[in-house]
């Protein structure tokens, strides 16, 4: 006879009463998850209009945002052409152009020719005759002075002379756009669509055609802004026009224009340097290649990197101290280390202050003490981490088994035994691990506390953004952090992951 299988009433209660989720209702579960879903839209929902986050998106100038995106990865050549009254025009380049002192690129067109212009020189002004010292004043007027056929002191005398004087220019910015500036008439073609304009060689742009959607003016005979997108764009006032056209790539990254290799190919570079007479006779090509690389004006390369190993060892040495500090501390906190609930309270609000003071302000505050350098980034790392690591340190303590501290102490061992082998190998791991993540992290937070004065690359990157046209440099020392980030983080998850795995063997 097979007995019967069925709980009985008493059973049912008791399994309830253990697991009470067991018998819910799947319409109460239901319930819950409808009332959990629309408490979260209602909160996004908030959080869009107290933010005024449809606002933000539709005035957003996302022109702006696409230029800056751009200058990340390009760099602009800019040539101002000058107009004169008479429609000749002069051309000229930026001090620092990534063309190097003599520029002539192939999408920049001259037409020149000899022109006659007539030069104001003042004449040399004749000696007035001296009045008699006995007197104390002269009847005759300052122009008296001077003979009645010559020219007074002052009055210019014209020159003629001869000269080149540019009189067409072409800008070609790709395939379908282009900027024609002659007879002081300046055309733009882009995308199929034609704008004609004149300058007077003073201060009025006139449009000769309605403004095409790529063109802007503010007010009649102000400038006219021309945008092409990626390409690059254009600035026409009455007497100039300013040429942006951009170019993807990085200039100069190697060499700058003062380099003697500035301008050769990669084929030419490496026959000078394994084969070539030497440029330098005091050094090889090859050392000379490297330090011109090394202290390359445009992108300083050495003192990018010793800012970069700055902000390395700052991370590192405040992730150090902040450990051998908090190590011992976190004993004195944790309540079943240490029974004295006053020594507990303590040093755990002693680690509260330490940690609720943010990294930034504490940079701040030891940067007007101690001075901009990694000193004050090094303290911001020690104080912030050491507060953050105390308390982890203690919990981890007071999270422990005490079997195993409980079996040291019945042999007999002292105290410190009993810490060193009951308590260390449960915590050590964690705390190991634990440190080598704030290390890794550290090293991310040191470029951001770099920027007030820190030291380090953040404050190399803070300049270089400040100057609003230097994105390259700035995404080219982004990058370098990026790449010792994951190297970091590679590195600092291999050995947690040992650690951890020790831990369990």
């Amino acid at each position: 006879m097979i007995a019967s299988t069925k709980p009985s009433a008493l059973e049912m209660d008791a399994i309830a009463a253990r697991h009470p989720h067991l018998l819910q209702s799947s319409t109460a579960r239901r319930r819950r998850t409808a009332l959990i879903g629309i408490g979260v839209v209602l909160y996004l929902a908030f959080s869009w209009w107290f933010f005024s986050i449809g606002h933000v998106l539709a005035n957003a100038n996302w022109g702006i945002a696409g230029t800056y995106l751009a200058d990340w990865v390009s760099y602009e050549v800019r040539p101002e052409i000058a107009v004169a009254p008479d429609g000749t025009m002069a051309v000229s380049y930026q001090r620092n152009s990534p063309l190097g002192r003599n520029p002539n690129p192939e999408w920049l067109a001259l037409e020149k020719r000899t022109v006659a212009r007539t030069v104001e020189a003042p004449a040399a002004a004749q000696e007035a005759p001296k009045p008699k010292t006995s007197s104390s004043f002269n009847f005759m007027t300052p122009k008296a002075a001077l003979g009645g056929g010559e020219a007074a002191a002052g009055q210019k005398i014209g020159a003629a002379r001869t000269e080149q004087a540019v009189t067409r220019a072409v800008v070609t910015y790709d395939r379908s756009t282009r900027l024609e500036v002659a007879d002081r008439l300046v055309t733009a073609i882009h995308g199929g669509e034609t704008l004609t304009m004149t300058v007077d060689g003073a201060d009025t742009v006139t449009p000769q055609t309605p403004l095409p959607s790529w063109a802007v003016q503010k007010r009649p005979g102000e400038k006219v802004m021309l945008s092409f997108g990626f390409t690059g764009w254009a600035e026409v006032t009455g007497d100039e026009v300013s040429i942006r056209n951009r170019f993807f790539g990085w200039a100069n990254f190697l060499f700058d224009t003062n380099s003697p290799f500035f301008g050769k190919s990669y084929g030419e570079v490496a026959r000078l340097i394994l084969s070539g007479d030497r440029i330098d006779p005091a050094r090889p090509n090859l050392s000379l290649a490297w330090d011109n690389i090394l202290y390359n004006a445009e992108w300083q390369h050495l003192d990018v990197w010793t800012k970069l190993l700055q902000t390395i060892v700052m991370a590192f040495v405040g992730t150090v101290f902040a450990s051998c500090i908090a190590f011992p501390l976190c004993f004195l906190a944790a309540r079943n280390i240490t029974p004295s609930r006053m020594t507990n309270q303590l040093v755990k609000r002693f680690f509260d202050f330490l940690r609720s003071v943010d990294m930034f302000i504490w940079a701040l505050f030891f940067t007007r003490a101690f001075g901009p350098g990694p000193l004050a980034g090094i303290s911001a790392i020690f104080f912030t981490d050491t507060g953050t690591l105390g308390k982890l340190y203690s919990e981890a303590l007071e999270n422990i088994d005490d079997k195993q501290r409980e079996g040291v102490k019945s042999v007999g061992a002292p105290s410190i035994a009993v810490q060193r082998f009951g308590v260390l190998p449960q915590v050590l791991p964690v705390f190991a691990s634990q440190a080598l993540y704030f290390w890794e992290s550290n090293t991310r937070s040191a470029t951001i506390i770099g920027a007030v004065g820190a030291g380090g690359i953040g404050l190399k990157l803070w300049e270089a953004m400040r100057t609003n046209s230097d994105w390259e440099n700035v995404a080219y020392m982004v990058l370098l952090i990026l790449m010792v980030v994951f190297v970091f983080d590679s590195i600092s998850n291999a050995c947690r992951s040992r650690l951890m795995g020790r831990s369990g063997d």
